[in-house]
């Protein structure tokens, strides 16, 4: 799929490559809808996990990004890999000129569109392509289901808001917090 039209009409199809950025501490069933919708616009979609000391994540990178291949390993057109620094330079290095954000309801939209004009001044030839959250999604965060987790012991509640390999693994770091 080429959405470069000058390039198609010359016979040639150019390789679009995305970039999806989040923490994904842990990913959720909202980051894999995303996920698999971007795959379907983009040739190459790069889910780029975000690596910030200055937070305390559950999951380290090597977790995540073994979660994340998981779920998403049905899609040969996604990679996976950690980044740090800014998005909008992660996006440069790998020759890309796309960033998907998945969007919640309205509380996400004022922070992202922030985010998209910074990331605009940093470098105006990337472009930001937001895609809705699904509404059985929208309302899920990382601490939503984490609280979920902690005061249920059932995995059917879990399965609701993340995909079933990340289950026990999130099951197993919160059991281990608690001692």
């Amino acid at each position: 799929m080429s959405l470069n039209s000058s390039n198609a009409d010359a016979g040639e199809l150019s390789h679009s490559i995305a970039v999806y950025t989040g923490s994904f501490d842990p990913v959720t069933l909202g980051h894999l809808h995303i996920i698999e919708r971007a795959s379907k616009l983009f040739d190459t979609l790069v889910v780029g996990i975000g690596i910030n000391a200055d937070k305390k994540a559950l999951f380290n990178p090597e977790e995540r990004i073994e979660l994340v291949q998981a779920i998403s390993n049905h899609l040969p057109n996604v990679r996976v890999q950690t980044f740090d620094g800014l998005a909008v330079d992660f996006v440069r290095s790998l020759g890309a000129s796309v960033m998907v954000r998945g969007i919640r309801p309205l509380t996400d939209i004022a922070g992202e569109f922030t985010m998209m004009m910074a990331n605009r001044q940093l470098d105006a030839e990337i472009e930001t392509v937001f895609l809705m959250a699904d509404e059985r999604f929208a309302h899920v965060s990382s601490s939503l289901l984490k609280q979920i987790a902690m005061l249920s012991e059932d995995d059917g509640h879990l399965a609701k808001f993340v995909p079933r390999p990340v289950i026990a693994s999130l099951r197993a770091k919160l059991s281990a917090q608690a001692f």
